[in-house]
């Protein structure tokens, strides 16, 4: 990055010398000054020699230079990059790869202003993304674009987004998601069941009602149901294993869960002729559960509330935080309580 110094003149006149320093490993592997009467001269030089340094000797950055600064090179430099360290999460990944395809995505990081983003979000608000959708298109341009100011040393002005997203939120155009609470009644529960087993009987399909409730009684995601193996599973303590369980830090992870005797029932009533309990694509099972809501004209139910579901059922059953724990697999009060919605006809009193 460049910096301004002022001087004084022998003649007692005022000179700024723009200086570019570039480092690597450590060591100072360019160096170029200028002396100019103005600063705002000696900034606009500074400018402008950092970016033809970029285009024209990426070399100076190491082996992780970048050719082109537009959006969708960097999205795409970052998502490869990180790919050989970590995997990237499925909807982190979905969302760069959305990113890459906006107009936006065309321009030069350098020249990014405020009033772009705010003409990005102003446009997938008009395209029908709600505030917290919008949000995050936000989240993961900050995310890049530093990483990009620091790994890949472009001189990004990071104040632009934080800029933009101040007026955004002032103007109600984006917001955090809100936590859903909705729990599937009875009656839905009955319909879908029902649902189910008929599709079941006519033909062999996915056995949708068995990974509902087993859903419900287990408490795991729509991912980690279809990649339970029965290798892992321990008859004598009933417990299972989540391999590579979702973590906002760590990849990679696998954790012991313990079965509800109602989830340790359907496990041990499918076919062991898979390494997989329930060997199916997860995106199958989520267009079958919404298929089933579509045709019932169950409103505002998602797979995932079946998450919710289950938690509330243990902590009704009388599992203590710890205990429910242990079935979620939530690191903490601070997570699991967003899970939990209690009612209040099912409270006991002590």
């Amino acid at each position: 990055m460049a910096t301004i110094r002022t001087r004084q003149r022998s003649d007692g006149s005022v000179a700024f010398l723009a200086e570019i320093r570039i480092k690597q490993d450590g060591a100072i592997v360019h160096r170029e000054s200028r002396t100019f009467d103005r600063r705002a001269l000696a900034k606009a030089w500074a400018d402008s020699r950092e970016k033809a340094l970029v285009k024209t000797e990426p070399s100076i950055n190491g082996s992780r230079a970048v050719t082109s600064t537009t959006l969708r090179d960097l999205l795409k430099k970052y998502r490869e990059e990180i790919s050989e360290i970590r995997p990237l999460g499925r909807s982190k990944a979905s969302s760069i790869r959305f990113l890459e395809k906006c107009d936006i995505s065309r321009m030069d990081v350098r020249e990014l202003k405020s009033s772009d983003l705010i003409a990005h979000i102003w446009a997938r608000r008009q395209a029908g993304a709600g505030p917290s959708t919008a949000n995050n298109d936000l989240v993961w341009l900050r995310v890049i674009l530093r990483y990009a100011r620091a790994a890949w040393n472009l001189p990004i002005n990071l104040s632009v987004i934080e800029d933009a997203g101040e007026v955004l939120r002032a103007e109600k155009m984006i917001a955090k998601a809100r936590r859903r609470t909705r729990r599937p009644t009875a009656d839905e529960l009955d319909a879908l069941t029902e649902y189910f087993h008929q599709k079941e009987r006519r033909r062999s399909s996915i056995p949708m009602s068995d990974i509902m409730w087993f859903a419900i009684h287990s408490a795991r995601r729509q991912g980690e149901i279809v990649d339970l193996l029965f290798s892992d599973n321990d008859a004598e303590s009933q417990t299972g294993i989540v391999r590579n369980i979702k973590h906002p830090t760590d990849r990679g992870l696998f954790r012991c869960f313990k079965y509800t005797p109602e989830a340790w029932d359907i496990v041990c009533r499918q076919r062991h002729d898979k390494r997989r309990i329930f060997p199916f694509e997860p995106k199958s099972v989520g267009a079958a559960f919404r298929r089933a809501c579509k045709m019932l004209e169950i409103h505002d139910l998602r797979f995932h509330d079946l998450r919710h579901e289950a938690t509330s059922r243990l902590f009704e059953a009388g599992y203590s935080i710890v205990e429910v724990q242990q079935f979620t697999l939530h690191d903490s009060w601070g997570t699991l309580s967003r899970y939990t919605h209690l009612r209040p006809e099912t409270l006991k009193i002590r």
